[in-house]
C-alpha cells in the first residue's frame, strides 16, 4: 500500500524542470481547452446533448480497443480495409493522436514494458503514466528516434492523411457539425465532456492497470486484470493477460471476464469480416500462469460477485 502512496503523490516532473517544444505547447492547450470547455457542462445540459456525447463516446471507445489497438498495433485480428479504416477514423475522433503515433507509442510501450524506456510506467510515477507522458514529445519519441516501428501504417495513404492532417479531423470537423446541429450543448456535452471521459477513461489502463489488480501470468512487468476497468474500457482492463498474449484478440481469457470489444470482434468473424483472429491455447495459458494454487485464488478473488469490494 506505501509503495503505491508514494507512485500516486509523485511529483509530475513532466510539467516543470525540462524545455517544452512547440509540439508540446500545442497539445497541452488543446487537451487544456477540452478540460475547460467540460467545465460548462451543467449549464448547458439537454437530453439530447447527453445522448449525442453518450454515442459519440460509445463509438471512441469502441474504435480504440478494436482499431488502434488490438488490430492495428497488435495484429489480432484482419479486417477488409473500408471497416478497419472506419474503425480508425472512429479512435480518430478521441483526440488521442493520428492511427501512426498512438499504434507506435504502444508498441513502445511493450517492448519496454515498464522499464526507464517505457513510453507510460507508473515506476516514473502515476500522473507520469496517466497523462504527462502526453505533453512529453521529447521522451515519447525522441529516445526511440521517431516513428520507425509503424512502416507498416506509414506505407497507407489513408494513414499518412489522418496523421497529417489529425486536428481537423478529431476537433475542427466534429466541433463544428456538433455546433451546427445542436448549438452550445451539442459543443459542450458531444466534444468537451465527450473527449475528457474517453481520454481519462482509456489512460486509466496505463496507470491504474499497471498498479491495482490481480496477476494470474507470469509477464514480468507490472500488467493487472482489473474487472472494474474491463467494465468502463470495452474489456482492456483484463490488462495482465493481454500482456501475456499481446498477440490475442480476446482478453477476458476466462467466460466470467467480460470483454465488449471481443465480442464484436466474434461477431464480426462469424460473418466473415474478421480473419486470421488470434487467440492463445489452453497449452499456452497454462505455461505462463504462475502456481495452480495462486491462480485459484486470483480467479475466485477476481470474479466481480455484488458484495465484491476492490481492495489495493
Amino acid at each position: 500500500m506505501g509503495r503505491w502512496v508514494k507512485i500516486v503523490m509523485m511529483p509530475c516532473g513532466e510539467f516543470l524542470g525540462r524545455k517544452w517544444n512547440l509540439q508540446d505547447l500545442v497539445i497541452a492547450t488543446i487537451l487544456s481547452s477540452m478540460h475547460f470547455l467540460s467545465l460548462f457542462a451543467p449549464f448547458y445540459f439537454t437530453w439530447g446533448a447527453f445522448w449525442a456525447a453518450f454515442v459519440l463516446h460509445q463509438l471512441n471507445i469502441l474504435g480504440i480497443t478494436v482499431s488502434f489497438h488490438r488490430n492495428l498495433s497488435h495484429k489480432s485480428f484482419r479486417l477488409p480495409k473500408w471497416l478497419e479504416y472506419l474503425f480508425a477514423y472512429m479512435a480518430v475522433l478521441s483526440l488521442q493522436g493520428s492511427p501512426i503515433e498512438w499504434v507506435s507509442s504502444h508498441r513502445y510501450h511493450h517492448q519496454y514494458t515498464d522499464t526507464h524506456k517505457d513510453v507510460h510506467s507508473p515506476i516514473q510515477g502515476f500522473w507520469f503514466s496517466h497523462i504527462g507522458w502526453i505533453i512529453d514529445s521529447g521522451s515519447r519519441f525522441g529516445k526511440y528516434g521517431g516513428l520507425k516501428n509503424v512502416q507498416d501504417l506509414k506505407s497507407q495513404t489513408f494513414y499518412r492523411f489522418l496523421h497529417h492532417t489529425y486536428v481537423i479531423h478529431a476537433v475542427v470537423l466534429p466541433g463544428s457539425l456538433l455546433y451546427a446541429f445542436g448549438g452550445l450543448p451539442f459543443l459542450v456535452w458531444g466534444l468537451g465532456v465527450r473527449i475528457v471521459t474517453v481520454l481519462h477513461v482509456t489512460l486509466l489502463v496505463n496507470s491504474a492497470g499497471h498498479m491495482w489488480g490481480k496477476q494470474v501470468y507470469n509477464t514480468g512487468d507490472l500488467s493487472r486484470n482489473n474487472w472494474w476497468l474491463a467494465m468502463v474500457t470495452f474489456g482492456e482492463g483484463w490488462h495482465n493477460n493481454h500482456h501475456a498474449f499481446d498477440y490475442s484478440a480476446r482478453q477476458g481469457l476466462e467466460w466470467w471476464q467480460i470483454d465488449l470489444t471481443w465480442y464484436v470482434i466474434k461477431i464480426f468473424q462469424a460473418i466473415g469480416w474478421a480473419t486470421d483472429v488470434k487467440t492463445p491455447t489452453e497449452s499456452q495459458k497454462q505455461r505462463k500462469m504462475f502456481n495452480s494454487e495462486m491462480v485459484a485464488e486470483d480467479m475466485k478473488t477476481q470474479a466481480p460477485t455484488k458484495s465484491q469490494k476492490f481492495v489495493m
